[in-house]
């Protein structure tokens, strides 16, 4: 009970404490794989925080962070997800206008349509998203990246198998 309770509320004021989001920044286009062996497929939408959160004496490093929209299809599970999540970005030189390298993470919420995903029994549609990434940005703004997620509900509701997912994705940036 006090991780479900930790969780929720490490979520809950992240989301509450990140000012309002911009204007789409990128729609992202991703293929991946499930620890289910099955395929996936997501689209996500991309909004930027609007301002660096931290930022090195240098000012090569840099973290600044986004919201990611988005909807993934398990292809051969039957499932769909809704998934909302903060995402907090490394970004380390390039303020040149090349290539930038960048590490990222976030927890997020989901929703799914389905609860039992071959052997995975997930035990309630809402589930949390810890996702974990790295990638390159170009100087046009659009990336290409690496991408590790894991679903689970926290145990607030038994079972809880929880699924992973591994991904490549590319992002258009405008």
């Amino acid at each position: 009970m006090k991780k479900t309770a930790l969780a929720l509320s490490c979520a809950l004021s992240t989301l509450f404490s990140i000012p309002a989001a911009q204007a789409l920044d990128g729609i992202t286009f991703q293929i991946g794989e499930s620890s289910e062996n099955t395929t996936t497929y997501r689209i996500g939408a991309q909004f930027e925080f609007g301002r660096t959160l931290w930022q090195s004496q240098s000012g090569g490093v840099q973290l600044n962070g986004y919201w990611d929209a988005g909807v993934t299809r398990w292809s051969g599970l039957d499932a769909t997800s809704l998934t909302l999540t903060p995402m907090f970005r490394l970004s380390f030189g390039a303020s040149d206008g090349g290539v930038t390298p960048f590490v990222e993470g976030g927890i997020g919420a989901a929703y799914f349509t389905e609860t039992d995903l071959d052997d995975q029994d997930l035990g309630s549609k809402f589930q949390f998203e810890d996702r974990l990434g790295a990638g390159l940005m170009f100087a046009s703004g659009s990336e290409v990246g690496i991408r590790a997620y894991h679903y689970s509900n926290a145990g607030i509701k038994k079972p809880n198998d929880g699924i992973n997912m591994a991904a490549l994705y590319y992002r258009l940036g405008f």
